[in-house]
């Protein structure tokens, strides 16, 4: 787990309104009544069929080490908001609450509770903003790079936005988050050092020009770096100049050591272009294993539409627009409050709207996802009652909880819980995998989608429906209000 916010104090990026709601709750006595809030999103981003969660290990790592230094009580005490009997529990606070999660790699879809925290309602509501903050970020550039990737078809794609993020944060969070989602590797050098993510980079338009010609630019980097030579051929004519004089220096400099060459990058003008020009050129000189690079402000529409114009790329380098996700920036996700427990009876909640897509759906509850057994492909996600369990050697009845008549009884499944229990009583429990292996388990459960969810234009809506337990207590409660 990386290191980066263990020593930053973080604990008052709240919104105000979560410190002025907990000193409500202390003065009104309310502090130890147990809430059960959850964390879901509405939409996909980019009207795709799914997204990927990411940002667990960060929510998890301010969660688990939350604390009120005396700065933070000073400062909360300048407010004159508080009382002093509050600013004495925060001084004292401890977080105790317990957090369910969906793993990151994971698909996920609109209205699932991905995150579901318990606990004491004065410290389950204080965390939303961090909690929205880590999970949102993460999963939209997570999504981003899984949709990147896919439009490459195989061909890797790197993560080059560092200097377009919204700030450090952006940047380093966001080069994590597109490694989960596909990308093999960043720019940003630190996100090696503090998470593994491979750092990547070749050499930027100013070292060709602080040479007096171009070939003395590739020739110095190319003695410099034998074994890792990739070199930027478009600052002045990219097939009169730049090809060339990268051929040149591969046959004075590395032939002669016996290396091949790593690759060229172009990045700018028509790259499907001049990436056939490109490669016939360094065929022709016998460098077949030369890689060719694009970068450039590209996405995966022009991903697309360039190997379909038979573009000879063999890996992109994706700045602002995957980093930023600019193309549909925002993530959405909620922070509601589902249920009460008193005296270990739970109490569900829901938050009505005129707005149909703004209902919440209450109660404490568990997300199977359910497999065909013969496939192995993910047919449905079923919420339901946190003390249900669907039994998958039985038949089992499937429904649309919008439009009830379309129903589907399926067999030959399997139901997984895919939610872990994170933290009990404020407490770490479960190991957290290497991003290796999250990056591997992303790409695993994305091959458990239909292509029907994952095509990029109109893509078919995942299901994702209720228990008729869950469906008949919400319901109940939308007709105790009039309102369906």
């Amino acid at each position: 787990m990386g290191n980066t916010l263990k020593e930053r104090n973080l604990t008052l990026l709240t919104d105000f309104y979560e410190l002025t709601m907990a000193g409500g709750y202390f003065e009104s006595n309310l502090r130890d009544r147990i809430a059960y809030f959850d964390m879901f999103y509405r939409t996909n981003p980019d009207n795709s069929g799914y997204a990927i969660m990411a940002g667990v290990e960060q929510m998890i790592e301010y969660l688990t080490n939350l604390k009120f230094t005396q700065e933070d009580i000073d400062f909360l005490r300048s407010k004159k908001l508080f009382s002093e009997g509050f600013l004495e529990y925060l001084k004292n606070f401890k977080f105790e609450c317990d957090v369910w999660a969906v793993p990151e790699g994971t698909p996920i879809f609109p209205g699932e509770p991905i995150v579901t925290v318990k606990g004491p309602i004065i410290q389950a509501q204080f965390v939303e903003t961090m909690i929205l903050l880590s999970i949102n970020h993460q999963s939209l550039i997570a999504t981003k790079a899984n949709r990147l990737s896919r439009a490459a078809q195989g061909r890797a794609v790197m993560e080059f936005g560092s200097r377009r993020a919204q700030g450090f944060d952006g940047a380093i969070y966001g080069a994590r988050a597109a490694y989960i989602g596909g990308c093999c590797g960043t720019a940003c050098t630190i996100c090696e050092r503090d998470f593994d993510v491979p750092a990547l980079g070749t050499m930027a338009h100013s070292w060709i020009q602080s040479f007096d010609t171009e070939y003395e630019a590739f020739k110095a980097y190319a003695s410099l770096y034998p074994t890792n030579c990739t070199l930027l051929v478009d600052t002045y004519n990219t097939l009169k100049s730049g090809v060339p004089n990268a051929i040149k220096v591969f046959d004075e400099v590395l032939k002669p050591l016996g290396v091949r060459p790593k690759g060229i990058r172009i990045d700018s003008s028509d790259i499907t272009y001049l990436s056939k020009k490109a490669r016939k050129m360094l065929d022709a000189a016998g460098y077949e294993d030369c890689l060719i690079c694009a970068s450039n402000s590209i996405d995966e529409q022009i991903i697309r539409d360039m190997q379909f114009q038979g573009a000879k790329v063999d890996l992109y380098g994706i700045g602002e627009r995957l980093i930023t996700s600019s193309s549909s920036p925002v993530f959405g996700g909620v922070y509601k409050l589902v249920a009460t427990e008193e005296n270990n009876v739970i109490t569900p909640k829901i938050k009505i709207s005129e707005n149909v897509g703004k209902i919440t759906t209450p109660c404490f509850k568990k997300l199977y996802r359910l497999y065909d057994k013969e496939t192995g492909k993910s047919i449905a996600d079923v919420i339901t009652l946190h003390d249900e369990v669907i039994d998958d050697s039985k038949p089992y009845e499937i429904f649309d909880p919008q439009n009830t008549w379309k129903r589907k009884t399926i067999e030959n499944f399997k139901a997984v819980d895919i939610r872990k229990k994170y933290i009990e009583n404020g407490k770490l429990i479960e190991t957290l995998p290497h991003i290796s292996e999250i990056k591997a388990y992303c790409e695993e459960q994305y091959e458990t989608l239909w292509d029907e969810v994952t095509r990029f234009e109109n893509p078919h809506t995942y299901y994702v429906d209720l228990s008729q337990k869950l469906w008949d207590i919400k319901n109940d409660l939308l007709n105790k209000t009039n309102i369906k």
